[in-house]
């Protein structure tokens, strides 16, 4: 018989015992007396039972002390991301205060990516995505577990964690009006789930699918109106938010955007990429060409020069969602603050 078929009842019947005292022998041995449970450990080792599944017992106690965090990004990725870092360091500290474990569940294949989640041992789910979140909170929906979403809003009786990105993307493009700067570009997340990069034009921009994209583009928008300046005039580049991605996206945004003095980055990872591809091409920052970032990761205090950015509480979204999945209760909604942290990257246009 192969270890993978062998079943408890397979070994109780070859010991000569009950299935319920062959349980015991694995789940309260203090129970079964000591030939008995040696005859019986003796048995599963012949046999190659390696002990009971321990979902069941588990399940069966209605509580696993665990949280699954869904993201659709390899796994590769997550960990190299800076905003994943600081987030789960605190949903960690979440986890700590209670003594529960995480797991972390990749929903980036598809194919195989309603089975990760509904075969997940927790108690619930945080579901921590900006893009592709509609298909990440429908799969948690699905398994009837709570869950909390982060940085999207998932309709109906869900928690939910955001921030105001529509108001901070309109903080940054009012920093840089207000230094005086009027040509502007930008370099954006992904707008849709079809691989595509490179420049956007209309129609893209105002079809986009991804939430917090869109909304910082509308919070850019808004500035600019303001300000007398159509977004339809402004170069627009989206890119992957990896470095390779936001790479390439920094240097197609400063080969279509020559006469830009400042440059608005949906994140750091991409704004830290524009920083090094000025930097190649004899650009200085900020005296020739502004950049701001957006979420104050810690390599932007550490980038030359030191990003000027919008901040978001990425440790404190991570312990929130965590403790809201910890605690049950009600269904609650949280907006957290952002922040404009200046630095030394952004300064008034320079003279034409």
């Amino acid at each position: 018989m192969s270890a993978k078929a062998v079943k408890l009842a397979d070994v109780a019947k070859a010991a000569g015992v009950s299935q319920g005292t062959a349980s015991n022998v694995f789940s309260r041995p203090e129970l079964v007396r000591a030939e008995v449970r040696a005859r019986v450990e003796e048995t599963a080792r012949q046999l190659g039972y390696r002990g009971p599944d321990p979902r069941g017992r588990l399940l069966r106690a209605g509580k696993v002390n665990a949280i699954g965090v869904v993201v659709s990004d390899d796994l590769t990725y997550f960990f190299n991301d800076p905003f994943n870092r600081e987030f789960m360091i605190g949903l960690a500290s979440a986890c700590d205060e209670r003594g529960a474990g995480v797991s972390l569940i990749s929903a980036a294949n598809r194919a195989t990516a309603a089975w990760s989640v509904e075969t997940a041992l927790v108690d619930g789910f945080i579901v921590q995505c900006m893009e592709d979140g509609d298909r990440l909170v429908e799969l948690a929906r699905k398994r009837g577990l709570p869950f909390v979403a982060c940085d999207i809003d998932p309709g109906g009786e869900a928690s939910s964690i955001r921030i105001d990105d529509r108001g901070g993307a309109r903080m940054a493009a009012e920093h840089l009006l207000a230094l005086g700067h009027r040509r502007f570009a930008i370099l954006s997340l992904e707008l849709r789930n079809d691989g595509r990069v490179g420049l956007v034009d209309r129609a893209r921009r105002v079809s986009a699918e991804y939430a917090g994209t869109r909304d910082r583009l509308l919070g850019y928008g808004d500035a600019f109106a303001k300000a007398g300046i159509d977004i339809d005039t402004v170069a627009i580049v989206e890119a992957f938010n990896d470095p390779a991605g936001a790479a390439e996206g920094a240097a197609a945004l400063l080969d279509a955007a020559r006469d830009a003095t400042a440059v608005l980055a949906m994140s750091d990872v991409a704004a830290i990429a524009l920083l090094a591809e000025a930097k190649r091409r004899g650009i200085a920052v900020p005296q020739q060409l502004s950049v701001i970032g957006f979420d104050d990761v810690p390599e932007a205090a550490a980038s030359s020069p030191r990003l000027t950015t919008i901040r978001q509480p990425i440790r404190e979204k991570g312990r929130r969602a965590g403790a809201l999945i910890l605690a049950g209760g009600e269904t609650r909604h949280e907006l957290l603050p952002v922040q404009l942290i200046v630095r030394g990257t952004t300064a008034a246009p320079f003279a034409a």
